[in-house]
């Protein structure tokens, strides 16, 4: 879930470089895609693993 910085992985980093985005455009779209997917698996992982 390191979607928020271009460091979280390799790809990222030449992404960035090819792309010309900046470190505030991954915090853009890093910052919500990471809440949606904590709140997601904060719901999905008790239901899929049945657990209290």
């Amino acid at each position: 879930m390191s979607y928020a910085t271009p460091m979280a992985y390799k790809t990222n980093l030449l992404v960035m470089t090819v792309g010309g985005y900046t470190f505030k455009d991954f915090l853009k779209v890093g910052i919500p895609l990471t809440l949606i997917m904590w709140i997601s698996l904060s719901w999905l992982i008790p239901v899929f693993y049945q657990l209290p």
